[in-house]
Order: structure tokens, then C-alpha cells, then sequence
């Protein structure tokens, strides 16, 4: 059986630490080497640092916590956030990121995604897919830079077609549910789950551990990526994986 993943989600602004409320009105939670030094002693299973500063978002400011982050942190790191080109990509793999995260760059430029790939392997790119569900439509539409432009293609074509680039793993994320603390959108994780034949992590609605279980166990999904739930509760990774392997859900040994 593949072992389930608790991921801890770290925004960053301007060198701080942030945490949004459905990709807006964020709030300062902390120092990224302090905060990543407190989730290696807790056992995580990884962590995702995305840069989402809302100026012109480049690399720099990865660039600027990698080096001290790795020192700090020895579980498997993914970044992204503003990464255009293959040699971002390269730049932080190159410096301690075990994989890197794209989301903008995968619809305007997939090439960057199979670069990467052919380079460090696929099991180095995660896509991130960011989604908010539209009444009018009925239907889930997607988004990049930082959800704030509609993109033209519907979540099962993408997926197929960053899977074809050459990624990895998928993360889908919902806005609607980011920062609310009111759980995971199931029926978004299972629509990514049966179309994508690479390992899926779901983010945004993490609240308490029985949403957790829900979702891994409603969906089969790889890993979930939390950030409210760690920031603001007393909850971590260790208590989450005691109280979710009382559910037969299997994880890392530590």
C-alpha cells in the first residue's frame, strides 16, 4: 500500500511567511527557517514554499530563504512561484529544492514542464492547478497568477495535458476553500483523481483531522497539503498521522 502524505504549505510574501483567505486578505504567520525548523522536528512529510506576491513575482524570493531553509529542514522541498523558465526551475533544484511547483507557466509554456522533466525526472515537477467553482456555468474554471486570470481549459484537459509535458504530480487546489477551515472539496479531488495517473495532492479547507480522514479516505488521494490547520490550531503532523493511521491509513514510519 503507497504510504499517504501530510505536506505543510508555507506562503511566502516579501521573506514572511503569509496565510490568505480564498487567495486574498492575507495575514503575517511567521519567519520561514523558524517555522521550517518546527516542522522537521514534527515530522513532516514534506514541505511546499510557493512565492505569491502579487508584484512582479520572479524566483528571487525563493532564492532568498532556500539556502537557509535547507539547512534547517531534511525532509523533501518543493518551490515555485513565479518560475518562467527552465532555468528557474534548474536554479532551484540546483540549490536544495527537491522539486519545483509551476501553475501560470504550465498553460503558456508546458515546454518548461518537459525541460525540467528530461533534466531532473518527472517526479521533480509538480503542477499546481488552482480552482474555483462557477455557478453560472456549473463547472470547476481554473486560474493562474494567483487566481486571479480564468484560463480556457477545463480541469481533466489540463491535467492531460501537463501529464503528457511531463509532470510528475498534480496538486489541485481550491480557492473557494482556501484559509476557510471548512474542509476539502471532495468532488474537485475526485474529478482530479480519476483522470490523472500521477500521484495528486489536494489543498485548501484544511480545519481538523476529520476532514483529513475524509478526504484520504473518500478519495484515495497521495497527500494532503495543509496551511490554516497548522498555523492557526495546535494541531501538527505527528497528531495528524497518530489520529488518521487509527483510520488504517498508512504513513512513514519515524
Amino acid at each position: 500500500m503507497l504510504k499517504k502524505r501530510i505536506i505543510p504549505i508555507q506562503l511566502l510574501v516579501d521573506g514572511r511567511l503569509v496565510k490568505s483567505i480564498q487567495f486574498d486578505g492575507w495575514r503575517d504567520v511567521g519567519d520561514p527557517v523558524k517555522s521550517s525548523t518546527v516542522y522537521n522536528s514534527q515530522y513532516a512529510d514534506e514541505l511546499i514554499f510557493l512565492n505569491i506576491a502579487r508584484g512582479q513575482r520572479t524566483v528571487a524570493d525563493l532564492q532568498k530563504v532556500i539556502k537557509d531553509v535547507s539547512m534547517v529542514s531534511f525532509m523533501p522541498m518543493a518551490m515555485g512561484g513565479g518560475i518562467r523558465t527552465a532555468e528557474d526551475a534548474a536554479y532551484l533544484i540546483l540549490n536544495g529544492a527537491d522539486k519545483i511547483v509551476v501553475n501560470s507557466i504550465a498553460y503558456s509554456d508546458p515546454a518548461v514542464i518537459s525541460k525540467t522533466a528530461e533534466t531532473f525526472g518527472a517526479q521533480a515537477v509538480i503542477v499546481c492547478i488552482d480552482v474555483r467553482f462557477d455557478d453560472e456555468r456549473g463547472d470547476y474554471v481554473l486560474y493562474s497568477d494567483c487566481g486571479r486570470k480564468a484560463e480556457h481549459v477545463g480541469l481533466e484537459q489540463h491535467i492531460e495535458n501537463v501529464l503528457r509535458a511531463g509532470a510528475g504530480e498534480i496538486m489541485v487546489q481550491s480557492i473557494d476553500r482556501d484559509g476557510t477551515m471548512t474542509g476539502f472539496d471532495i468532488p474537485l479531488i475526485k474529478r482530479a483523481m480519476a483522470v490523472s495517473s500521477a500521484p495528486v495532492i489536494a489543498a485548501g479547507g484544511s480545519g481538523n483531522y476529520e476532514q483529513m480522514r475524509d478526504a484520504f479516505l473518500e478519495t484515495d488521494v497521495s497527500a494532503l497539503a495543509c496551511g490554516s490547520l497548522f498555523n492557526f490550531s495546535d494541531s501538527n503532523p505527528i497528531r495528524a498521522k497518530a489520529f488518521l493511521s487509527n483510520h488504517g491509513l498508512n504513513f512513514k514510519k519515524v
